[in-house]
């Protein structure tokens, strides 16, 4: 078998940890290669396309594009930098030949720059090194590339692996040079170095056609495409081929459009060759992970392997009072169809239904996946209930076993008690603790996965929103046992109406509220946090008794401290085992899972007896 090269085409993932310039980069990379004409008008990281990933400033999805460098073709992969994502890197990286590892000049590398330095060097791609940021005031490249280096030989690399070039960058500027002391005025050293230094992809040249699908989209017109890197061979329009699903079953297609990335737009193709990345029309029948094939020869590749998912949600209907008033689509019949779709081009996303068709159980990689995921559907207009995020366990050999992340903190050294005592009432234990420069201390405990659902929120509270924290998977250990997941507890309205600002000025003692006058209410919605370890429910629809009787200070104006506006993290952070998230296109609300506070108590009665006659 004689492998052949296809020196015209270079396939390169650009992966990083988040917020390390990678989506800036590509920017730049575009406007210096001739993609945009100069007068026209581009918009800041053009390939962070969805709402959600401009609104927050991170990559949530693996996105294609291409350039073309000295008559070679640059396929570039748009990579995401959050751990809950790994999902997307791991689909990615199967369409890539190299990889360039973006690191930032003052922060080093960080947990995610190791999880996608592992699957890359997994996956035996040639690998670039840019340490971006050179131009900030804390920047210490000499420093971050000795870390690198270290990184490497900690993941294993081997000789060839551990000789990579090094380009140092900023990103923002569109700048790159070899060395620190030279001043760079372009990208084009980049771009050089990747022809140069970087191979094309390995084919069979007396192999059929075979394409991988590592990604899928859909269009209006020509329905749904299949994307992905062609293997071996060659395929034009309107040529038969088979689709090769998970159970060796064939399915037949006709391609009705043939399509390749041209900047960051699609264009049409009459033949394409191996090694490059395209759109295939004309297979409705198709997942994340088939290949397409001849008829003549239909031979499978190996399917893409993504870690298991460690996080687990409840997907509901909303049968609360206000049920339907806001949303769109409010069945449980639509809300699994739309949870299935996101299984076809998320990987990394799970479903599981149970027997008595009430909910849906979806697990993923983390709590902010989720929380996109909900935030996608309440913007396509779907209304549901949603429960606490609850990490997968394992049984192995009778025992049970958890999810445990390892932990890197940043933080003033004055807050490193708070931190630790914090971390170690659950269950988190210290592994590392060193000081810095600027009286700055880094941290590393390991802590179980369900230990950090809720705690980001309080950590930055801690640290008074200086301090940084950043999680990586470990693996599973034994279960470290039980801890108290929130030290309060709710606020629960006990009847149904409009919350008035005299109930609301006296329920204000006990604790945070999270409701401001004239939003309705109902029974068993949360209405604020309570500051005791114990539920009540209150009236927040009083309103003040008319009298004729004259007092001083009788007509004084009620003066409500302002409400936290409630966010979707915070809220599905906030919410215990028994309480549920009611998401709408307009409306977040708490609420318990079971509203009737007679049937609440009674439910608690009967569980204290029972741990009597256990105890």
């Amino acid at each position: 078998m004689s492998f052949v090269r296809n020196d015209k085409i270079r396939n390169v993932a650009i992966i990083a940890h988040v917020d390390h310039g990678k989506t800036t980069l590509v920017d730049a990379m575009f406007k210096q290669s001739g993609v945009f004409r100069d007068d026209e008008i581009v918009n800041e990281r053009v390939m962070d396309n969805m709402d959600l990933e401009r609104e927050r400033g991170i990559t949530i999805a693996a996105k294609n594009c291409s350039i073309v460098w000295k008559g070679v073709k640059i396929n570039i992969i748009d990579t995401p930098g959050h751990a809950d994502f790994g999902g997307e890197v791991e689909r990615a990286l199967s369409m890539a030949d190299s990889a360039i590892l973006l690191v930032d000049a003052s922060e080093g590398p960080l947990p995610q720059t190791r999880f996608v330095l592992r699957k890359a060097l997994e996956a035996k791609l040639q690998l670039m090194v840019v340490i971006n940021k050179i131009d900030r005031k804390d920047a210490r490249p000499n420093e971050v590339l000795d870390e690198i280096y270290n990184l490497f030989i900690d993941l294993g690399a081997d000789e060839d692996q551990l000789e990579f070039p090094v380009l140092y960058a900023i990103g923002r500027d569109g700048i790159a040079q070899e060395t620190l002391t030279e001043q760079g005025k372009d990208l084009h050293i980049l771009m050089d170095k990747i022809v140069e230094c970087t191979k094309g992809p390995e084919y069979d040249p007396e192999k059929p056609f075979q394409m991988l699908v590592t990604d899928l989209s859909y269009n209006d017109y020509l329905g749904r495409l299949a994307i992905g890197k062609v293997i071996n061979g060659s395929v034009h329009c309107n040529q038969s081929l088979v689709c090769i699903k998970e159970n060796d079953r064939q399915v037949r297609l006709k391609v009705t459009r043939l399509q390749q990335y041209q900047g960051v737009k699609l264009a049409e193709a009459d033949r394409v060759e191996p090694g490059d990345i395209i759109i295939l029309a004309g297979i409705e029948d198709v997942n994340i992970g088939d290949t397409v094939a001849t008829i003549e020869a239909p031979v499978a590749l190996p399917r893409i392997k993504v870690d298991e998912p460690t996080v687990s949600m409840i997907f509901t209907i909303n049968n609360g009072p206000l049920a339907g008033r806001e949303g769109k689509y409010v069945q449980l019949r639509k809300i699994k169809e739309r949870l299935h779709k996101e299984t076809l081009m998320n990987v990394s996303i799970k479903l599981e239904e149970p027997e008595n068709n009430e909910y849906v159980v979806v697990k993923g990689r983390g709590e902010l996946q989720m929380a996109i995921i909900i935030e996608q559907m309440r913007r396509e207009g779907f209304e549901l209930c949603v429960g606490r995020p609850t990490v997968i366990y394992k049984e192995i050999d009778g025992k049970t076993y958890e999810p445990i992340e390892h932990v890197y903190i940043e933080c003033h050294e004055m807050f490193t008690g708070i931190v630790t005592e914090k971390l170690s009432m659950r269950k988190g234990r210290m592994l590392n603790l060193a000081s810095a420069a600027g009286e700055r201390a880094y941290m590393e405990f390991s802590v179980p996965s369900r230990g950090l659902i809720g705690y980001r929120d309080q950590f930055l509270t801690d640290t008074k929103g200086t301090g940084t924290l950043n999680s990586m998977f470990e693996g599973y250990e034994e279960y470290r046992g039980n801890f108290p997941v929130r030290f309060t507890g709710s606020i629960v309205a006990d009847r149904q109406g409009e919350a008035i600002a005299y109930a609301l000025f006296n329920l204000e003692p006990r604790g945070e509220l999270f409701i401001v006058p004239g939003m309705p209410v109902y029974e068993g919605m949360i209405i604020g946090e309570h500051s005791k370890d114990l539920d009540i429910d209150v009236n927040p629809c009083k309103a003040k008794k008319l009298t004729n009787m004259r007092a001083a200070g009788k007509d004084d104006a009620v003066t409500l401290t302002p409400v936290k506006p409630m966010t979707l993290e915070r809220a599905i952070h906030f919410i215990n085992e028994d309480e549920l998230v009611e998401v709408t296109p307009t409306s977040l609300r708490l609420r318990k899972s079971v509203l009737s506070a007679a049937l609440r108590h009674a439910i608690r009665g009967k569980e204290y007896t029972e741990s009597l006659k256990n105890s």
